[in-house]
């Protein structure tokens, strides 16, 4: 049995996901649904480092959580994320990427065609 989601806003992201997965016939979308209904302890925090290491210049990355400072970032990327931490968005920004929330990506790109979920 699930429990329900306390975030008013988590809940509302996870819902429109699931609509725009079902409408595009794209799973990558139903995949970032599943990882933020996931109970606070166990949804992912994902350092710039392991950002840095996964991608290349110019790649599009979905993080299902929140995106921590940690770490050197030295490519332009686009990170959406459902929170980011102030600095890290800094950095982001720094290294000639941009920084989104998820929604934004989603209006963007509603088939999720080239993007990357680091988790």
């Amino acid at each position: 049995m699930k429990l329900p989601i306390q975030n008013f806003e988590r809940r509302n992201l996870v819902r429109l996901l699931r609509k725009k997965a079902k409408e595009n016939n794209s799973n990558i979308w139903r995949r970032v649904a599943e990882l933020l209904e996931k109970p606070k302890r166990d949804r992912v925090a994902v350092n710039l480092s392991r950002i840095n290491r996964y991608t290349v210049k110019d790649d599009v990355v979905v993080v299902p959580g929140k995106t921590l400072s940690a770490g050197v970032l030295n490519h332009p990327v686009t990170v959406a994320a459902f929170s980011s931490s102030r600095k890290a968005k800094e950095k982001i920004e720094r290294a000639g990427g941009k920084c989104l929330k998820i929604e934004e990506l989603l209006n963007q790109n509603p088939k999720g065609s080239n993007i990357k979920i680091i988790a």
